[in-house]
């Protein structure tokens, strides 16, 4: 069988088939819904969830991918809410907090990604990399990020990261989500991994319609260097692995 019969047979739906028992049937303790913090935390600014929203059939109207950046930095209330809005915690399924609930839909409640945000011009943040903490932010708490580092040589850098795709540099925030595959793979096993890339395209979403919300443009990107992007957010390829980047920004007007 060739590599293309492979990827169609994938795409398909094989719950129907018996598999081998998962680890949640086994009774095994779940995963952690999000990473540990390793060092404090920042707090941006409380957002107001209806603050420039629109009818929603205006969002999915104008929303487009947007590839041409103005030289104006996001507020922190526009990233907070971008953060929130992609993998943000409404709450929690279980007695002992075993799933979450998030504004983007996951299979089995698992939300298998955790969200990193590479900052070049953003009101109060120094730029460089961080991480968003999801469960630092539940309730009528501020959205936390983590910083994990300065970006030497950044458009350079991020240029690298996303297979020559100059203009995302220049956005003030590239997105990057990342993937711990174990999250679904307790629950789904195999079938995990086709069940991910779905709600990967749901979180996808949730990111460019919020941008819109925002007034702001944003372009999802399947192209990246794997191993530049795993380097950079501090990840080992297998228990963690990038999956997915968006750029955000306000648009460059045409002319």
């Amino acid at each position: 069988m060739d590599d293309i019969a492979r990827n169609r047979l994938f795409m398909q739906c094989h719950f129907d088939e018996d598999g081998p028992q998962s680890d949640q049937d086994m009774g095994v303790t779940p995963p952690p819904l999000s990473k540990p913090e390793a060092g404090g935390l920042i707090e941006l600014p409380p957002f107001d969830k209806g603050a420039g929203s629109a009818a929603y059939a205006d969002l999915l109207d104008i929303r487009r991918s947007e590839r041409v950046y103005a030289d104006i930095p996001m507020t922190g209330e526009q990233l907070a809410f971008m953060l929130w809005s992609c993998q943000g915690i409404q709450r929690f399924r279980g007695a002992n907090r075993m799933a979450s609930f998030r504004p983007a839909p996951s299979g089995g409640a698992r939300h298998p990604f955790e969200l990193y945000v590479a900052v070049k011009n953003v009101e109060g943040l120094t730029p460089g990399m961080y991480r968003y903490a999801p469960l630092a932010h539940v309730g009528e708490k501020r959205a936390a990020i983590e910083f994990l580092g300065g970006i030497e040589d950044y458009e350079a850098r991020i240029t690298a990261m996303l297979m020559g795709q100059s203009w995302a540099a220049k956005a003030p925030v590239v997105l990057f989500f990342s993937c711990v595959p174990y999250r679904a793979e307790w629950r789904y096993q195999d079938m995990a991994h086709r069940v991910m890339l779905i709600d990967l395209g749901h979180a996808g979403q949730n990111a460019m319609l919020s941008a819109a919300a925002l007034g702001l443009g944003s372009c999802c990107m399947a192209a990246y260097d794997q191993a530049l992007c795993d380097q950079a957010l501090g990840l080992n390829g297998m228990d963690e692995y990038t999956v997915y980047a968006v750029s955000v920004g306000a648009v460059k007007p045409a002319g």
